[in-house]
């Protein structure tokens, strides 16, 4: 296995790792700054059955029940951040993601989503994680 590496470093010019090193470092560079590229959210929705219950703003600290088909789900938001902390799901894989800053957290089986984002801003353009 050592020797193909070899054969492979061999067969490739300057050009080649110069191309390769700076797509490594423009790929990193991606990742590290998507944060910073990325608006913070000032606004937590919380739907249940695809319906807005609540619509928050995130730098108000508050505890909500949400009712799902299941019973009602907990969902705290605090020092800018949101998380589940209770849930009549099975698995309570929304609780175990623990506090998000950004993005969403789902209860699949009790059907409730919340959100962190500019939810009244519609019609403002916003360059997503995949862009």
């Amino acid at each position: 296995m050592n020797s193909g590496l070899k054969g492979i470093l061999n067969s490739t010019t300057i050009a080649d790792r110069l191309l390769l090193f700076i797509l490594i470092l423009l790929s990193s560079s991606g990742v590290v700054f998507v944060k910073e590229i990325l608006p913070k959210g000032r606004t937590v929705q919380i739907e249940a059955d695809s319906l807005p219950v609540y619509r928050l703003p995130i730098d108000e600290e508050k505890t909500v029940s949400v009712k799902g088909p299941h019973g009602n789900t907990i969902v705290e938001i605090k020092n800018h951040k949101v998380r589940i902390i209770e849930s009549p799901c099975p698995n309570k894989l929304c609780i175990q993601q623990g506090w998000i800053e950004s993005g969403a957290v789902v209860c699949l089986p009790n059907r409730v989503v919340v959100i962190i984002g500019d939810i009244d801003s519609k019609d403002r353009k916003v360059v997503d994680a995949v862009t």
